[in-house]
């Protein structure tokens, strides 16, 4: 396939072109008579005339206007001319056949994907792409439509991203569609900058919109989610009661207070994480003393 890349079109200010254009017409219409007939038995009036008149209505064609953040693409008997992507009014070659692509910023929306991540797990995924227009010869030319090549890239690069992360890592670490937004998104951007690079298409943003297991395990990851984080409290709770635990003891015997031996250290180690660990309130037994002290 032929490689096509913009250039700039040939072109002269439009209201210079239309004087030009009116003074043809003006010449055509000089060789009439009051009447309005041509004088067609005048050799002078056929070879002024009838030129002017052919050049007059020919240069008509070569009228456009640019309108902001558009680009014109002119084709001449089916070869590729030029583009002109300055915004006014321009006159160019006559016969040429002109083409608007809009260069301002669009957005896209895919759908909700049903894809399988790294580990298989079936997930739901959808995103949000920016993207324009940058070549506008590319555009039309390299591409069949490239506004229907942005949807069907922008969700293939989606489902070739999902399989490359997790869902979650968890404690495991790395990187995850969950859990490191940034990085994905950068890859997400990577990849579609990529496979619309050959449309003349530039990504200035692509992000994930929505993100879920399927619907057929959400409710297993859901308590496998809330199992992770009920260890992951558990855990911390039982480093805080060991670390009050040990500095309880430690002030005990460093001011005097009492002096315990392993026995009684052990019991008193295991009331206190009784006391911290559980979940309900602790209710103390105060002893008073043996009956038969």
């Amino acid at each position: 396939m032929r490689d096509i890349t913009e250039r700039r079109m040939w072109k002269i200010g439009g209201l210079i072109a239309l004087v030009v254009d009116v003074g043809l017409f003006a010449l055509a219409i000089a060789g009439l008579d009051p009447a309005g007939r041509l004088h067609a038995l005048l050799p002078a009036t056929l070879g002024v005339s009838l030129p002017a008149l052919v050049a007059a209505c020919l240069a008509v064609s070569g009228f456009f206007v640019v309108h902001p953040n558009e680009a014109k693409v002119f084709t001449f008997f089916g070869s590729y001319a030029g583009s002109s992507r300055d915004q006014g009014f321009y006159w160019t070659y006559p016969l040429v056949k002109k083409k608007g692509i809009s260069l301002r910023v669009h957005n896209f929306a895919s759908q909700k994907l049903k894809v399988n991540d790294f580990n298989g797990n079936p997930i739901e995924i959808a995103a949000v792409v920016v993207w324009r227009v940058t070549d506008s010869a590319k555009a039309l030319y390299n591409v069949e439509d490239y506004e229907s090549f942005v949807t069907v890239q922008s969700e293939t690069g989606l489902r070739y991203l999902a399989g490359r992360f997790p869902y979650d890592t968890g404690d495991a670490g790395g990187n995850s569609l969950r859990g490191s937004q940034d990085e994905v998104a950068q890859e997400l951007k990577l990849q579609l900058a990529e496979r619309l690079a050959v449309a003349g298409i530039e990504i200035d943003e692509a992000r994930l919109s929505h993100l879920a297991y399927a619907s057929e395990i959400a409710q297993a990851m859901l308590r496998r989610q809330q199992a992770g984080a009920i260890i992951a409290a558990r855990r911390l709770i039982v480093d805080g009661a060991v670390g009050m635990v040990k500095l309880a003891l430690g002030d005990l015997e460093a001011q005097g207070v009492v002096k315990l031996d392993d026995e009684r250290r052990a019991a008193m180690v295991n009331n206190l994480l009784v006391a911290l660990v559980s979940e309900n309130e602790a209710r103390p037994v105060i002893n008073t003393g043996s009956l038969y002290a």
